[in-house]
């Protein structure tokens, strides 16, 4: 699925004595020096109450530890999270910012940082670098989908005391690779000899860190089988598993998604009982006319299910806003479609949280006594009103006839997927 983050792969550095750091390398889309800079965005644009974060992004380079922690000392609010997108760099320096973010008891997330000042198309151009390293906070806009932090990026993540991977970004690691330089002409096996001394240093450095951090070994042990010219992307149960994120449901803010036909999409996993694996699900708004909307439910299908069940969203204890019957099956998903008026997509964005709540059903589609209860979780509504408000500015006016007869909106078919995205590096 993040295939394409191969292309990208960031080397991860063991600088020391006798040791050298590769030439640069082309890394599509991120500067060569790790930038920090305060970002201000929409009412909301970093979570519910949150307008302003600290970003973090580009290579890792040997002096990128001092700045970070020179920047942060002078920002006086130590609670605003940190956004991170990096393709990685320098493993010592990671690991220095790692444990200052945790001196600090941060909070930290993938995302990528957009600073709509900068010029089209690129983040990190000389220009758009000064605009970042001025003083004083850069309006920006804040996306966590293909946003990625992977090779010694994800030491760095570590470090926080509050970490979040949102289902539509990439945390990803790979083992090191040692550089040094030779002098002279010493004997193969010396060289060879010195390699794997480093080398047991290095793992040992690690788990050292990984221990101090709180994380699961088994995150060391999975490091070590990973080629340095590969790169593994943790899965939603690793994450849960070594301790990284261990939110029972993850998920994403309510995004515009600019289609040939946009929507507002939300993204969430669920956990299945030990976290052993999770449940991929998507929610997606269109805009059909200035009078109506259609609200669209897809989740990954319940092989291991006992029986039928169907599924309802509630607006607080009383309202209904949509579904309430069985879903339709395409491959691995089951979809719901249900028209919603504006008046129903005001009441959604006046709550704070939606409830989606679960029956099981027998054959014959009613209530299963054998499997009496329902399931419910909550997922909050923060950015649908701002995704509602952009939608409805290019929806069209409403026109009297009948309601189109396919359930389906022109730009999701019944192929609808609800993965995220192959991430992808670009600014």
């Amino acid at each position: 699925m993040f295939s394409r983050l191969l292309f990208f792969v960031a080397l991860l550095l063991i600088p020391g004595v006798s040791r050298a750091e590769e030439a640069p390398v082309e890394k599509a889309g991120f500067a060569k020096k790790l930038t920090i800079y305060l970002a201000k965005g929409a009412p909301n644009a970093c979570g519910a109450g949150c307008d302003r974060w600290i970003a973090i992004e580009g290579e890792i380079d040997r002096d990128a530890a001092a700045r970070i922690r020179s920047f942060l000392l002078a920002v006086k609010d130590p609670q605003l999270p940190i956004y991170l997108h990096s393709p990685g760099g320098n493993v010592e320096q990671s690991y220095a910012i790692a444990r200052f973010l945790r001196a600090r008891k941060a909070t930290a997330r993938v995302g990528r940082t957009n600073v709509p000042a900068c010029s089209a198309g690129t983040q990190i151009d000389a220009a758009c670098l000064k605009i970042k390293a001025a003083k004083g906070e850069v309006g920006a806009e804040l996306s966590t989908r293909n946003a990625m932090c992977v090779s010694a990026c994800a030491y760095l993540f570590l470090g926080a005391t509050v970490r979040e991977v949102a289902p539509d970004s990439v945390l990803a690691v790979h083992n090191s690779r040692l550089m040094f330089v030779v002098h002279g002409h010493p004997p193969p096996q010396a060289v060879a000899d010195f390699r794997r001394r480093e080398m047991v240093s290095a793992d040992r450095d690690r788990n050292v860190f990984l221990a101090a951090m709180g994380i699961s070994h088994e995150l060391s042990d999975l490091i070590r089988t990973v080629k340095f010219e590969n790169l593994h992307v943790l899965t939603r149960p690793e994450l849960y598993r070594f301790g990284i994120d261990t939110r029972p449901l993850p998920d994403t803010l309510w995004a515009v998604e600019k289609e040939t036909r946009p929507y507002v999409r939300k993204i969430a996993q669920q956990k299945n009982g030990n976290g052993s694996s999770f449940r991929m699900m998507e929610w997606r708004l269109f805009c059909e006319n200035k009078d109506r909307g259609r609200l669209m439910f897809v989740r990954e299908f319940d092989e291991g299910a006992a029986g039928k069940s169907t599924v309802v969203m509630m607006a607080g204890v009383t309202k209904a806003i949509a579904f309430g019957r069985l879903p339709a099956r395409f491959g691995k998903y089951e979809v719901w479609s249900d028209p919603v008026s504006a008046d129903i997509v005001k009441t959604m964005t006046a709550v704070p949280h939606l409830e989606i709540g679960e029956s099981a059903l027998s054959s014959d589609g009613k209530p299963d006594p054998a499997r009496p209860g329902v399931a419910t979780f909550d997922i909050d509504t923060t950015g649908l009103e701002q995704g509602w408000t952009r939608l409805l500015a290019s929806c069209p006016a409403a026109t009297p006839g009948p309601k189109p007869a396919s359930p389906w909106p022109a730009a999701a078919s019944p192929s609808v997927n609800a993965a995220p995205a192959a991430a992808s590096p670009s600014p």
